[in-house]
């Protein structure tokens, strides 16, 4: 980015601002990085998402960000403050002319946002912090109506239409006729149910723009900042919408492991309804790449040479995304069993990501699904009438409940629990009749020692099961239609490959 996205007369103040700071450029602001301080500036242009063109107009937006922002990030933003003219200088203090405005934050090492992390360090504990902080962020967010939700959706699509075709030099022009209709016929398919979600309370004035570039790590919990301020129609949408970006951005750049954790964390966060809004996923992650597509093709725009190159090449690769996240993919159901330390959900971790549409199966597990029930965190331990038959009934309703509401809306599904009992193994075979969708199930058999070897090692699991219950356990025998046994007693890889191909992948 250069100066020229900005109006002549912001220049002395960029440049003052410039001086031994660390300068970071966007589409619409430049943040300056000086000691312990961030100050952003806004250009002053006129985009057709955006408006700073006035002073008025970028106080306004400035205000509005700290308002937005510092709830879920108030160690972050400070203040929107004026900068004023001292003679030829330019600063915070005194009485002199205020020439612009600056939203002020406490600064944080930009090397440390999620985009930039090295892949190892987005571990399984990172994408259920991240879960945890935008569910908590989604808890607080307003409420709003569906209909101009959906019709804003409606115009983002044809905006992203009219982008594309404008570039057929970027984008095959009938590959956006493609991608502009199969958008559209998923809305229509997708308004009676957020309509629904609306008069639910879950459609709300969300981040707006939740990248993984606008993630930050600090103090080892995920952060999320800038958010939109700009424009709250931008701003608001289904709650799963809004994790949306999050989870393609994940999808895009090949992390689907943890694309498919932070979804379904997020969803072990919420009520069983958030299954239902599954249905209207694809057209959340399709969207979510055509806009960023759409706008790294118009930043290439703007630059040269192997910039320009490297920014094309991302919208082309955003493109074929948003293409493929319409694209039709079976639900199935797959259903996991063996005792405590089997390595059930080493396994279903594995697989998830591999079954169904992106981001893959929605994982459901009975050691989670129990700690919600109680209302408990996953490390909180719980008593033994927790256990109880009853208990574990209610349980395995909810999984059924859940599972069953994710294969309506066209997603697959792994149900990971004991299923001990012949009667969990058939109702979770019947439950594939109801819904209309192939299923296997996979019984895990591994010697008694290295079960109890296997739950030494657990840390920080959701699972209470300890040596004691794995030496009490027993099952009935199997010989349900629809489920194999698998031998799970060695390397992880091995009953992978081996349920693999029981489950058709």
């Amino acid at each position: 980015m250069s100066d020229d996205n900005a109006e002549p007369d912001q220049a002395p103040v960029i440049a003052h601002f410039a001086q031994g700071a660390e300068r970071i450029d966007t589409q619409g602001a430049i943040v300056f990085l000086k000691g312990d301080e961030a100050v952003k500036i806004r250009r002053a242009i006129k985009l057709p998402f955006l408006d700073y063109s006035t002073l008025d107009k970028r106080r306004a937006a400035a205000e509005a960000e700290i308002a937005i922002n510092r709830p879920y990030a108030p160690h972050i933003y400070k203040d929107a403050a004026p900068i004023r003219r001292s003679g030829e200088s330019f600063g915070f203090e005194g009485d002199g002319e205020i020439v612009e405005w600056a939203t002020r934050m406490r600064r944080f090492d930009h090397n440390a946002t999620l985009d930039k992390l090295a892949p190892e360090r987005l571990s399984a504990e990172l994408m259920r912090k991240l879960a945890r902080a935008i569910h908590a962020m989604h808890a607080h967010a307003e409420p709003r109506a569906a209909e101009p939700a959906i019709a804003a959706m409606g115009e983002w699509i044809a905006q992203n239409g009219q982008a594309f075709a404008s570039r057929p030099d970027l984008f095959p022009a009938d590959k956006a006729a493609q991608l502009e209709a199969a958008s559209r016929d998923a809305l229509a398919r997708a308004a009676p149910l957020l309509r629904e979600r609306g008069a639910r309370g879950w459609i709300r004035r969300c981040h707006g723009d939740l990248h993984l570039g606008n993630i930050a790590l600090i103090d080892n919990t995920p952060t999320p900042f800038d958010a939109i301020e700009f424009d709250d129609r931008i701003a608001t949408g289904d709650v799963l919408y809004d994790l949306a970006f999050a989870a393609m951005d994940l999808w895009e750049r090949d992390l689907r492991r943890q694309a498919n954790l932070l979804v379904n964390a997020w969803l072990a966060l919420g009520p069983a309804e958030h299954c239902d809004a599954l249905a209207a996923l694809p057209l959340f992650l399709s969207l979510r790449a055509a806009i960023r597509a759409k706008v790294e093709a118009n930043i290439a725009g703007h630059l040269h040479g192997a910039s320009a190159a490297r920014e094309t090449k991302s919208a082309q690769r955003y493109f074929a995304f948003a293409l493929a996240f319409l694209e039709p993919a079976p639900a199935r159901l797959v259903a996991i069993g063996g005792l405590s330390g089997s390595g059930k959900s080493a396994l279903s971790l594995a697989l998830a990501p591999e079954i169904g549409r992106p981001p893959g199966a929605v994982w459901l597990r009975s050691d989670v699904e129990r700690k919600a029930m109680f209302g408990v965190s996953e490390q909180t331990r719980l008593p033994a009438p927790a256990y109880s038959a009853a208990a574990s009934q209610q349980v395995y309703a909810r999984l059924i409940d859940k599972a069953r509401r994710a294969l309506n809306a066209g997603a697959a599904c792994i149900i990971d629990a004991a299923h001990a009992h012949a009667a969990e193994r058939q109702a979770a075979a019947a439950l594939a009749v109801e819904t209309g969708v192939p299923f296997v199930g996979l019984w895990l058999e591994a010697p008694l020692e290295t079960r109890v070897a296997r739950i030494a090692a657990r840390r920080g699991d959701a699972s209470d099961a300890d040596a004691e219950v794995a030496r009490r356990q027993r099952a009935e025998p199997l010989g349900e239609p629809g489920w194999r046994a698998i031998d799970a007693g060695g390397a992880l890889e091995a009953a992978r490959v081996a349920s693999q191909g029981h489950a058709g992948i």
